[in-house]
């Protein structure tokens, strides 16, 4: 099993990276994570080697998305066990940097204006969020200089977000969505499932069942907002807290109350425990 190259500051990253490149330009694909990795990540990564020369995977917990500290503490940090999942990759550069790498005093990020795209959603009730992500994202993106940044549709407006902010920027890098990735009944790959009890892996399936049952009766309703209504009844039958339940367009994210629109998906925030936990699906 190879053991991959681990870089904990940006110069040796960006050595690591010319040097791969020394006998000519190499086509880089990257994959952001906070770590803990699970199948879900490895997907993603399996996907950037076949399409690119190299791969940087980031694993960084940025502090800057966490609007709660306490999340944040409790955030799960496996690195070892992480670069044992990656070592089966031969093209992958592992970068482990420490906030002043990635936050420098002259860091000079503006910001963009996301148009509410960031206060809706995961936006209203973790304020302040989607402008971290945008932030550490940007900041990942001018440093690594990536063909391709591969993200998972679980978070599918973190996705939506990320094109915008792309866009915004003018950044040549093509944005890769991969499908979210699913265990055997169905509950979505998270890291923070690593903090669930087998029992309430089981009372979480209830989210997945929801999202399951709004696409089957999608045509049985004449508005959203009665489709909606009806998931949250059958969500109720379960154990979980839900936070919120919404459909919405699956490009603007504009919440849907009385019209349809040709692509749309709902989204699901809710605790199992102490845990919150997101899901979505396309209806």
């Amino acid at each position: 099993m190879k053991k991959n190259t681990v870089c904990y500051t940006a110069k040796s990253l960006l050595d690591e990276v010319e040097h791969s490149s020394i006998n000519g330009s190499v086509e880089v694909g990257f994959v952001p994570t906070m770590g803990a990795l699970h199948s879900g990540h490895i997907q993603l990564v399996k996907k950037a080697c076949i399409e690119n020369q190299l791969v940087v995977v980031s694993i960084f917990v940025n502090p800057t998305q966490f609007n709660n500290k306490e999340d944040l503490q409790k955030y799960p940090r496996t690195l070892d066990s992480d670069l044992c999942l990656l070592a089966e990759f031969s093209n992958c550069i592992v970068f482990v940097p420490e906030p002043s790498e990635i936050y420098p005093e002259n860091d000079g990020f503006e910001g963009v204006d996301l148009q509410g795209m960031d206060t809706i959603l995961e936006g209203e009730f973790r304020p302040g969020h989607f402008q971290g992500v945008v932030h550490v994202v940007h900041n990942f993106f001018r440093l690594i200089k990536p063909t391709r940044a591969y993200f998972g549709q679980k978070d599918f407006q973190q996705l939506a977000i990320i094109k915008k902010m792309t866009k915004a920027f003018e950044f040549p890098i093509h944005i890769v969505a991969c499908e979210t990735v699913r265990d055997e009944s169905g509950l979505a790959k998270s890291s923070r499932n690593m903090r669930l009890s087998d029992s309430e892996k089981i009372e979480a399936l209830i989210i997945y069942k929801t999202l399951n049952y709004a696409r089957l009766n999608r045509n049985a309703f004449i508005s959203p907002a009665e489709l909606k209504k009806s998931a949250i009844s059958y969500f109720n039958k379960g154990n979980l807290k839900l936070e919120y339940l919404e459909i919405c367009d699956s490009t603007t994210l504009e919440i849907l109350e009385v019209n349809w629109s040709e692509f749309m998906t709902v989204s699901i925030a809710a605790y199992c425990g102490e845990v919150r936990l997101i899901d979505n699906m396309e209806i």
